[in-house]
């Protein structure tokens, strides 16, 4: 019997991660506690609290029911999980080129393909309004301007 298999390994990850967000939360809030500083980090860092917690809770769940069945769940390889990360690269380097809109609705388009969804329709319509909207909050939420190809900017 392994003392620290795969699944304690995911127990103790997950848990780093949600003493990390406290921590940070915790340090931003500490640094300023105003509006300005803290309008995305309270929402982001609740939410991802709320995740990693769920999946804790999972996890000791899974733990409790203790089937002794081998886990059935593929896992995603390296090769499968690079081109992500080449597109996420290839995505934060263009932002400042082509615009936070365009790059975005870009992004979020080529993700779908890669995804395999090959719906026309579904592929443009939901790059585009998300696109849109993603934009449109950032800029009216960021203090500073973001640089933008087609929406109105200060940048």
């Amino acid at each position: 019997m392994k003392i620290f298999n795969l699944k304690t390994a995911d127990f103790v990850v997950v848990s780093i991660l949600a003493l990390f967000i406290c921590w940070y939360a915790w340090s931003a809030w500490q640094t300023s506690s105003t509006v300005e500083n803290m309008i995305l980090i309270v929402p982001i860092a609740a939410i991802a609290l709320v995740l990693t917690v769920g999946e804790i809770i999972q996890q000791i769940r899974r733990n409790a029911t203790d089937i002794s069945v081998e886990n059935t769940e593929e896992k995603d390889s390296v090769f499968t999980v690079l081109p992500i990360i080449g597109l996420f690269t290839v995505y934060v380097m263009s932002l400042e080129t082509i615009g936070f809109d365009v790059a975005t609705t870009l992004f979020v388009a080529a993700f779908l393909w890669y995804q395999k969804e090959r719906r026309l329709v579904w592929l443009i319509g939901y790059s585009v309004v998300f696109g849109l909207i993603m934009s449109v909050f950032f800029a009216q939420m960021l203090p500073y301007p973001m640089p933008m190809s087609l929406l109105p900017t200060e940048y």
